[in-house]
């Protein structure tokens, strides 16, 4: 830990401490066999590692149908009433129907497009060269389940100062992009699921912007090409999109100025 308080204004939902800035030394030492996944790739330009914003897919594909069927009793319910009574429905389920048939529509819309919508990896790319991030992400808007502009994939380059450890019910890793010369945030975004392999993932791209690719641990497992997801037994990986950065971003990105 290097900072008793939370040294960006506004520290992080839940914040437990900040981990060392970009010119620091770090704080933990990378370690292969605790870490996921191998970096995706690595030379002397660039450094990209693997993300992801959803950490559990292939359960909400399945759920959704359910979902579907279950609001469709509330109709169902309305015009059986009818036919078997021959009368108005009483007023309670005149008012509950809808409200159930409409929150089953949108649980399960919701619980599909969380599954399948995000790509099948949303990277995130340190330039040494350029002294940049560039980050490959998923965002999306509950309250707008049917909308296409709402969700969607943001490649976006940035300079960040330095991620800081979430804590509550899930521990996550953050990284904050603040304004020049200050503490102050502009803008955060979600680095790993866990603090202590955000702290070893946070810890290699710091060693990787000061010493160079020679300085990142070998890991036992080649990198995972995350675009070839079509023989997996996982539904929502499979229908999930490729990850396609836009080309002058892909370009800037992997080059030195």
């Amino acid at each position: 830990m290097v900072f008793k308080t939370p040294l960006l204004d506004k520290p992080a939902p839940g914040w437990k401490h900040d981990l060392p800035g970009p010119n620091e030394s770090p704080s933990n030492e990378p370690y292969p066999p605790v870490l996921s996944n191998p970096p995706n790739h690595a030379d002397h330009v660039y450094l990209e590692l693997a993300r992801a914003t959803v950490r559990t897919r292939g359960v909400g594909v399945w759920i959704a149908p359910f979902i579907f069927m279950m609001s469709m009793a509330f109709p169902i319910s309305l015009i059986m009433f009818v036919v078997t009574e021959q009368s108005a429905p009483p007023l309670v389920l005149i008012f509950f129907g809808p409200i159930g048939f409409i929150t089953g529509i949108w649980l399960g819309v919701y619980a599909w497009r969380m599954d399948v919508a995000p790509p099948r990896d949303e990277p995130i790319r340190f330039n040494r060269f350029r002294r940049k991030v560039y980050v490959y992400r998923f965002h999306h808007d509950g309250l707008r389940p049917f909308s296409r502009t709402a969700w969607g994939v943001r490649a976006e380059a940035c300079s960040v100062y330095g991620p800081m450890g979430s804590g509550g019910l899930i521990e996550t890793v953050t990284l904050a992009v603040v304004k020049p010369g200050t503490h102050q945030v502009i803008d955060r975004f979600h680095f790993a699921h866990e603090i202590q392999q955000g702290e070893m993932y946070w810890a290699m791209a710091q060693l990787f912007m000061q010493q160079g690719p020679q300085a990142l641990p070998t890991f036992p497992r080649p990198p995972r090409d995350w675009n070839n997801e079509d023989v997996t037994f996982n539904l929502a990986r499979r229908l999930a999109p490729k990850v396609r950065w836009p080309a002058e971003l892909d370009l800037e990105s992997r080059s030195a100025p």
